[in-house]
């Protein structure tokens, strides 16, 4: 296999540039004049070039659901050998394996790779549960990853889903047909379906950082592209702003060698052969493109009199259903916040939900839980089970004054929440990171009824 130099060796990237906003119809050249004027498809494109199309919607989807970018490549996507099946290592979407308990189940962080084993951004991928069926593009995986080692002549997409991936030790370099993106902890990316792209780890002791691994969360989304959700009664502003999102610009390698070329699909890893980098691309232009986005600008709403909101105020983006009103997949955030509402439990409440919530915290303490839910920890409260804040957290809350505001300011959490069950894994059951005595953390809510107003 060729060795891929590192993205600043094999073409220098001094300062990261990025464009703004939210499906916008971005445009982006690494060379002047490489993108045709007027026409997608030119006879003979600029510089030699070939014109390529993405779609990540069908041709005819309404105009403000529609997907697409042209490339203007050195090759065509095309260009790689036939793919064969590799092992899938602890990746998964057969979601059949067991039997779907209706317990509230949580876990502590996977363990990291150990030093004496190379393991990138794919192999590290842990499946812990999912939904639905990437042939039907309906549903959802959820994956957790560790890994040690940038990724070494390999390059990767999906195409079963948009990656919606969330750092939470370490920075990830994702560079992407359509330019770089660097994502740290508290901030998100996502790599639509179809997109390739290599995962380099910029902190890591090897490469001059202080970290032996980095670790964190992906959602794999099977159905519609995930998007912002409409604001109602709230207005024309809040939640995630569109212009927070950022893009990348146009950036391409010219390397030719013998790597490999990852895909995922039918829910499956396959590799094939390829004597190029195929971030080959120099000019693009379009709506379809991978992004990233900065958590702690997450403009939170709540109620500034009484009752605690839903946390649905706290949607960032999601994948919506044929269902109005009912998401496929909701991204929800729990960012730092001013709690101000009087003569009320401020926690989150004690609920039961039809839909399903897989959690996970990427910084400081959630405020609903202080002991047992831990920076890359994660819990899954699947379909009406109860859950809410633990005994320790209700018994504070309960005494607080409410007169004063509670600032809440060393947390990031957030939720994949899902319209279905989510299945969890043989693994994610048996995995010693299982938290088998998650319950007993609700067993010292005493009775307090006495029978008097």
């Amino acid at each position: 296999m060729g060795k891929m130099e590192p993205l600043s060796a094999a073409a220098p990237v001094r300062t990261l540039n990025y464009q703004s906003g939210f499906g916008n119809e971005f445009a982006s050249e690494a060379l002047p004049g490489a993108l045709p004027v007027g026409r997608n498809s030119p006879q003979r494109c600029p510089y030699g070039l070939y014109a390529e199309q993405l779609s990540g919607t069908a041709f005819t989807a309404p105009r403000g659901a529609n997907r697409r970018s042209w490339l203007y490549r050195i090759r065509p996507g095309a260009t790689h050998r036939p793919f064969v099946r590799i092992d899938d290592r602890l990746m998964t979407n057969d979601f059949t394996q067991a039997e779907i308990p209706p317990n509230q189940l949580r876990w502590d962080p996977l363990p990291l790779p150990a030093a004496s084993e190379s393991v990138d951004f794919v192999q590290g991928l842990t499946t812990m549960g999912g939904n639905g069926d990437p042939h039907s593009m309906s549903g959802c995986a959820i994956h957790l990853y560790c890994a040690n080692a940038s990724m070494d002549g390999r390059f990767f997409y999906d195409s079963d889903g948009e990656l919606l991936i969330v750092p939470q030790l370490g920075r990830l370099r994702l560079a992407t047909e359509f330019g770089v993106l660097e994502v740290e902890p508290q901030e998100i990316a996502v790599v639509p379906r179809g997109v390739r792209f290599r995962v380099e780890l910029p902190d890591l002791k090897s490469a001059g950082g202080t970290l032996d691994a980095a670790r964190g969360y992906v959602c794999e989304n099977f159905g519609a592209p995930l998007r912002l959700p409409d604001l109602g009664p709230i207005g024309s502003n809040g939640l995630a702003n569109p212009r927070d999102f950022l893009a990348p610009v146009a950036h391409y390698e010219d390397v030719d060698g013998d790597f490999e070329l990852v895909t995922k699909f039918g829910g499956h890893l396959w590799s094939a052969r390829i004597d190029h980098s195929p971030l080959d691309v120099v000019a693009w232009h379009g709506n379809y493109v991978p992004y990233k986005y900065d958590l702690r600008r997450f403009n939170a709403i709540g109620s500034i009199s009484f009752d605690h909101p839903d946390p649905s105020i706290f949607l960032v983006m999601h994948s919506v259903s044929d269902t109005p009103g009912v998401d496929m997949i909701d991204f929800i955030v729990f960012p730092p916040r001013i709690l101000a509402m009087e003569n009320t439990f401020r926690p989150p409440w004690y609920h039961r939900n039809v839909a399903s919530e897989f959690m996970g915290l990427i910084h400081g303490v959630y405020d609903a839980k202080q002991g047992g839910f831990v920076m890359g920890g994660s819990s899954l409260h699947n379909c009406m089970s109860g859950h809410g804040p633990d005994a320790s957290t209700f018994e504070k809350a309960s005494q607080a004054d409410t007169s004063k505001a509670d600032y809440i300011r060393n947390t990031m959490a957030f939720m994949f929440e899902t319209r279905l069950p989510i299945r969890p894994t043989r693994f994610a059951l048996e995995s010693a990171q299982l938290q088998r005595d998650y319950s007993d953390c609700w067993q010292g809510l005493a009775k307090q009824f006495n029978g008097k107003p």
